[in-house]
């Protein structure tokens, strides 16, 4: 299937997709009009720039135009970054559907085999026989895709907590990152000291040196007038990196961020 070829779906309405050395790829303007990706640009800068690649399409008035297509692995990238309810659905109708059949007979088995049989009827017989041996093998493919669906749903919660914590730079209070939880501060800061990550010296809490050189947290005095006269206080704040220190500690501790507790199986 080296030529441009479009998929349809009730529900979904079209994707365009055409093969390259064996890999199929995916229109990414249909992909993220389907996940309801609103900014085109933006979902293609989170990508990886390997498996995105320019085409040729024609488009509405018949003027030929270059459009990004995406790989697989990007495409899933895509279904992660979607909040609509139907993602899941339309991840299942690819994996089960599009893909076993692309890769087994280089056509979907709709509009498509009939427009191969219109343009060479002297092969139908050809083209049914491929077909058939194809729908054979279809139930193992099913299974096949549908254990790779189970591991991207495995890896998403990870990968969104991950992205939330990318999209952001600065530094955090605890009282921050314990919101992640829906937890107060005080909760999060009792949970490092029962597990050995900080004590509190007076006023504030410091790492152990065990994590003190790691990067976690950095410490910033406050200028403060008292009765007595100017004075310092001093703040200790995390960083990212400290931020994905506290995630992978209390994951195994079986305590998960809002974002993945309603995907977190027991």
């Amino acid at each position: 299937m080296n030529e441009l070829k479009i998929f349809k779906n009730e529900k979904f309405g079209e994707i365009r997709i055409f093969e390259k050395d064996g890999k199929p790829y995916f229109n990414l303007k249909d992909v993220c009009v389907i996940l309801g990706l609103e900014q085109v640009s933006r979902v293609k800068s989170r990508l990886k720039e390997d498996g995105v690649i320019l085409s040729k399409v024609i488009d509405n008035l018949g003027r030929e135009q270059q459009a990004n297509f995406i790989d697989e692995p990007n495409l899933y990238k895509c279904i992660f970054q979607s909040r609509k309810e139907e993602a899941e659905e339309f991840t299942d109708w690819v994996t089960s559907e599009v893909l076993p059949m692309i890769r087994k007979t280089g056509m979907y088995m709709t509009e498509n085999v009939y427009e191969a049989i219109m343009e060479e009827p002297e092969k139908i017989g050809e083209i049914l026989i491929r077909y058939g041996k194809a729908k054979k093998e279809n139930e193992v493919l099913k299974l096949q895709n549908k254990v790779q669906e189970q591991q991207i749903q495995e890896l998403q919660p990870k990968a969104s907590y991950y992205d939330l914590v990318l999209q952001c730079k600065g530094l955090l209070s605890i009282s921050v990152i314990a919101k992640d939880y829906g937890k107060s501060g005080q909760w999060l800061n009792e949970k490092l000291h029962e597990l050995g990550i900080q004590y509190k010296q007076g006023y504030i809490w410091l790492l152990y040196q065990k994590y003190a050189d790691k990067g976690y947290t950095q410490t910033k005095t406050q200028p403060i007038n008292r009765s007595t006269g100017p004075d310092v206080k001093a703040h200790t704040y995390w960083t990212q990196k400290g931020r994905l220190f506290i995630y992978d500690l209390l994951k195994h501790q079986g305590i998960f961020p809002k974002i993945e507790q309603n995907t977190v199986v027991a």
